[in-house]
């Protein structure tokens, strides 16, 4: 097995409908996550404002 070289600390908290906010150790900001697009359109709501859903990240994360 290999080496262990980074554990992530994140804690999500739910703000208001499907706004999260993601506190991320090592960071000073937080990043919002949300809906958008068809996304918002699938889940038939319509947010206050528009941000990256977590899909987001993992595919540009996979994506490289």
């Amino acid at each position: 097995m290999g080496q262990l070289v980074h554990t992530s600390r994140i804690t999500i908290t739910r703000e208001k409908g499907p706004v999260r906010r993601a506190l991320i150790e090592g960071f000073s900001e937080p990043i919002y996550y949300g809906v958008h697009g068809g996304i918002k359109r699938f889940y038939g709501v319509e947010p206050e404002e528009e941000h990256a859903a977590t899909l987001d990240h993992i595919v540009g994360a996979v994506g490289g």
